[in-house]
């Protein structure tokens, strides 16, 4: 229940943020990277419907294909943030419309624009969710074709960000290329941050004192090798764990304390696989 609750919150938050990077830095300035928001801003500009309600009706159609395409277990995660993201648009757009952008800096407007969403969608992945739009698309594609999505979800939005140049102006545009070119690497750093743990390697005399520690005060667990050092040929013992960024200042400073003969290798790791950490 608590597992639940936790991913909950993650998914209501992370969307919000996403909302508020789209609603008010992304279609306020006409930025047309970023799938169906991008799309949506390109349908906005002909007044027929807005770029909000057009994001909620695009979703709305491809929940629905995705849940008797995909199934049930598609529509769990991914259905609510969809859904809570179109809504929040929309409600957006009838409590606070906008008719200009919040400042008169392109630049600050477009880092928001990248940053927020980039977030959101961070965390969503992060926890195996989605926001929808061309991800259920991504999705029917993976089941039906041997398609490299990535890059056929690359050149989508590569000529929707192409059509913000003819539909807009050159400088929104151009504005849009660079928010697509740095959007996925965004997306990635922030994946890598919020995965980030400390991968230790402790080679010590006497490793038991370092794994009481770990195991009764860290709630972690280690593994002990025999070795022998190169230089004095004496029998040592290399302790490998890894812990999360908190964890790894206590283990660091409770070594220096009490052993301070230990030899410590750190390294930062983002893929850790196992019980504790991510399953596989």
């Amino acid at each position: 229940m608590k597992s639940q609750f936790k991913n909950f919150t993650y998914l209501t938050v992370s969307t919000l943020i996403m909302a508020a990077g789209i609603y008010f830095f992304k279609f306020t300035n006409n930025f047309t990277f970023g799938g169906i928001t991008g799309l949506a801003v390109l349908v906005a500009k002909s007044g027929v419907i807005s770029a909000s309600d057009f994001s909620f009706v695009a979703n709305m159609i491809l929940l629905v294909i995705g849940f008797f395409v995909l199934g049930k277990k598609f529509a769990a995660k991914t259905a609510y943030s969809s859904i809570l993201l179109s809504v929040t648009l929309s409600a957006l757009e009838r409590i606070y419309p906008m008719s200009h952008p919040l400042t008169d800096q392109p630049m600050l407007e477009l880092a928001f624009a990248i940053a927020l969403p980039s977030i959101g969608s961070a965390v969503l992945f992060n926890i195996g969710a989605s926001s929808g739009g061309t991800d259920v698309v991504a999705m029917i594609m993976k089941k039906y074709t041997s398609f490299n999505i990535g890059n056929a979800l690359l050149v989508t939005d590569f000529f929707i960000t192409l059509a913000g140049c003819f539909v807009f102006d050159i400088e929104t545009g151009l504005y849009s290329f660079l928010g697509l070119a740095l959007r996925s690497f965004m997306i990635d750093g922030f994946i890598e941050s919020l995965n980030l743990s400390k991968y230790f390697n402790v080679v010590c005399s006497n490793p038991q004192p370092i794994c009481s520690y770990i195991k009764e005060d860290l709630h972690r667990s280690a593994t002990i090798v025999l070795a022998k050092g190169a230089f004095s040929g004496e029998d040592k013992y290399i302790i490998f764990t890894v812990l999360n960024r908190i964890e790894a200042i206590r283990l660091r400073n409770y070594i220096k304390e009490n052993s301070p003969d230990a030899f410590l290798l750190i390294s930062n790791t983002s893929e850790i696989i196992g019980k504790g950490f991510h399953s596989v």
